[in-house]
């Protein structure tokens, strides 16, 4: 017979590797909030938390030109997260990773659909337009009122 699924709370809430994993992420999301709103502005979209050991925070950026500005910030950045949430923090590390660009591509914008009064107008220009324009247009007034 088989054994029912477990729930994930409580496979996060047990012993073993999958806590420690879950807190780390945890940790991490947490830093790269707390980085990107000391850093702010354009910087801060450049960059991200990408792990913490040992003292030391490492932080990747998308080009050699955003790590020195992130490494002018440095020992300001390294000071404040020192005081306010991390007095272990020993260094902070920066690295370029050019494919933290791709990660954050904003997502495509959905194509925008046509309304009704739309198709209707498409439908009744493609009724006095001939050739292979007016069957365009004909399709498209159908592919409009198909979408509703």
């Amino acid at each position: 017979m088989k054994k029912p699924p477990q729930d994930l709370s409580q496979l996060l809430h047990q012993s073993g590797t999958l806590p420690d994993i879950a807190e780390k992420a945890e940790l991490l999301l947490y830093l790269d909030q707390h980085v990107k709103q000391i850093v702010a502005g354009p910087v801060a979209e450049q960059l991200k938390v990408a792990n913490f050991r040992q003292g030391v925070l490492v932080v990747e950026t998308t080009s050699a030109a955003w790590a020195a500005r992130i490494n002018f910030q440095k020992q300001k950045l390294l000071a404040q997260l020192q005081t306010e949430t991390l007095p272990i923090l020993t260094a902070i590390e920066v690295k370029v990773n050019p494919r933290l660009a791709l990660y954050d591509a904003k997502p495509k914008q959905s194509h925008k659909q046509l309304s009704p009064a739309a198709a209707e107008h498409i439908a009744a220009l493609a009724e006095n337009v001939s050739g292979t324009l007016g069957e365009k247009l004909k399709r498209l007034a159908n592919l409009a009122s198909r979408n509703k």
